[in-house]
């Protein structure tokens, strides 16, 4: 449990819940909507319960409750509305703030429901783009910045993947229609940022594509067989961290010397793949996964 966060600076409470500082002091002050505690030294911290309360808060106000009404409910009424709220339609516009709610209460329930409510309005790709992707960012920030420890991004990421597989386990039931090009996805060793990658492989699947998901850590010299049993090869690959950046070119040089050949192309996207020379022929460099599912 010495991994769970559960003190929070007022910095921590402007990072996860998007409203500054100087508001959450006076909606503190002027409407007892939180009641920090202090440390023997005399320090403000705020526990998890007030922390869950302005996620609900900020819910609530979003959704046009003004604070001064908002202040006035009970503790237990506040959650009562917040379930309410994202049980209806208009979840969508407060999916980001019930996911963080979910991410610090460790709770998987209101993940699912916020998630079913977001489908019962958009695609899953409208989803993946419009929601997980700036959740995903957020998370980051947050996890970055010491607001969230690796539990909390582990907890949330995973669910994530998980949507990700059953969407993608749907769509590979049926056999592929178009089978004039295979894409074989990978990621270079020690690369291990794969929920882009994974995402774009249903993608692929979906639009009757035959799509081999290889995952992360593989070495090159792997590749090599995947030209004797599949001809046309789309080789599509993801470097956020690796290769780094001084070593992109010769890694690509060997990609090309021993995988490459006449009939193959290859798509890379992330970060390090921008600095990469785009003069080399069947290569292409995306900048995002909709400009590649555009081409698809």
């Amino acid at each position: 449990m010495n991994n769970i966060k559960t003190k929070f600076s007022i910095k921590d409470l402007e990072n996860l819940s998007g409203i500054k500082a100087h508001t959450i002091r006076i909606w503190e002050k002027r409407y007892d909507i939180l009641r920090p505690m202090r440390t023997d030294t005399n320090i403000r911290y705020y526990d998890s319960d007030n922390l869950k309360k302005l996620l609900n808060v900020v819910l609530l106000h979003k959704h046009g409750y003004k604070i001064s009404k908002i202040g006035l409910m009970s503790e237990e009424r506040i959650p009562q509305m917040v379930k309410q709220i994202i049980s209806e339609k208009s979840a969508k516009h407060h999916a980001l703030n019930a996911f963080k709610l979910a991410m610090m209460n460790f709770d998987q329930t209101l993940f699912f429901r916020t998630y079913q409510n977001l489908l019962s309005e958009k695609s899953f790709s409208e989803v993946f783009y419009d929601v997980f992707l700036p959740l995903l960012d957020e998370i980051g920030l947050l996890w970055q910045s010491g607001t969230i420890t690796p539990a909390h991004e582990h907890f949330m990421c995973n669910l994530v993947r998980q949507k990700i597989f059953c969407r993608t386990e749907e769509v590979q039931i049926t056999e592929p229609l178009r089978t004039d090009r295979t894409f074989i996805l990978f990621l270079p060793q020690l690369e291990m940022h794969e929920m882009g990658l994974m995402y774009l492989h249903y993608e692929i699947t979906s639009r009757g594509y035959r799509s081999l998901y290889l995952g992360e850590g593989i070495p090159i010299s792997s590749l090599r067989e995947m030209k004797n049993l599949f001809p046309n090869i789309t080789f599509v690959s993801y470097f956020t961290v690796e290769p780094k950046s001084e070593e992109v070119e010769s890694y690509l040089h060997d990609l090309y010397s021993e995988v490459m050949d006449d009939s193959s192309e290859l798509w890379i996207f992330g970060r390090r793949s921008q600095s990469i020379e785009k003069s080399r022929p069947k290569l292409t460099v995306f900048s995002s996964f909709k400009l590649a599912t555009d081409l698809l």
